[in-house]
C-alpha cells in the first residue's frame, strides 16, 4: 500500500484540488498566455473559493479562448452579454469586462516587453522560497505584492487587488509557499 504524500492542508482530499496543488501551484511559470489566464483566474475568484474557479477552468478556457489576449480585447457588449448567459462561468459582469480590460492592458505591456519578463522582474528571476510551518504563517498580501498590484493597476489591469496578486505569484510559483512538510516544498 502506497502512503499518499504529505501536501499542504488547503488541498484536502479532493483529487482535482490535489492534482493542482501537486502539478501547478508553486511551480514557477513562465508562459506568457498561462500566467495571462492565472491572472485572469485569480481575479474571478475574488470573494469566493479557489476550487469553484477550478471546477469551472475547463469552461473559461472555451469562453474566453483559451485565454488568447489578441481574441480577448476585441470583445465586444455583444460577446459580454452573451458570457453572461454561460453558466459555466462566474457570470458577474465586473470580472468578465475587466477581462477584455485585462486583455488590452496585457497587449499594451507586451508591446514593451514580455509579461513574463514583467512579472518575474518583480522577484529579480528568481522564486521567492519561504520556510512556513502552519498555513496561519502564510500572509495574504505583502509589500511586494502590494507594488506588483498598484503597477498592474497603473497599466490598466483591473480586478487585481494586493490579496489577488499575492495568490497569483503563489499560484505561478513566483513564491514558493508550501508549507516545510510538504512534498512539493523543495
Amino acid at each position: 500500500m502506497q502512503l499518499e504524500p504529505t501536501r499542504c492542508p488547503w488541498c484536502g482530499s479532493d483529487p482535482l484540488y490535489q492534482a493542482y496543488h501537486d502539478n501547478e501551484w508553486g511551480q514557477p511559470l513562465r508562459d506568457n498566455v498561462r500566467l495571462f489566464e492565472l491572472l485572469i483566474l485569480e481575479g474571478a475568484q475574488a470573494g469566493l473559493s479557489w476550487i469553484t474557479v477550478l471546477r469551472k477552468r475547463h469552461a473559461y478556457r472555451e469562453a474566453f479562448l483559451q485565454f488568447q489576449p489578441e481574441k480577448i480585447a476585441l470583445f465586444d457588449a455583444e460577446k459580454i452579454h452573451s458570457l453572461m448567459q454561460n453558466p459555466g462561468i462566474i457570470r458577474n459582469r465586473l470580472k468578465i469586462e475587466s477581462t477584455v480590460s485585462n486583455a488590452k492592458a496585457y497587449l499594451k505591456l507586451s508591446e514593451q516587453q514580455s509579461f513574463s519578463d514583467y512579472l518575474w522582474n518583480f522577484v529579480d528571476e528568481q522564486p521567492i522560497v519561504n520556510h512556513w510551518q502552519t498555513l496561519a504563517e502564510i500572509p495574504t498580501s505583502t509589500i511586494l505584492s502590494d507594488s506588483l498590484s498598484k503597477d498592474l493597476k497603473k497599466r490598466g489591469f483591473k480586478f487585481i487587488g494586493s490579496t489577488i496578486c499575492y495568490a497569483f505569484m503563489q499560484a505561478t510559483g513566483m513564491v514558493n509557499d508550501h508549507l516545510i512538510s510538504c512534498f512539493k516544498h523543495n
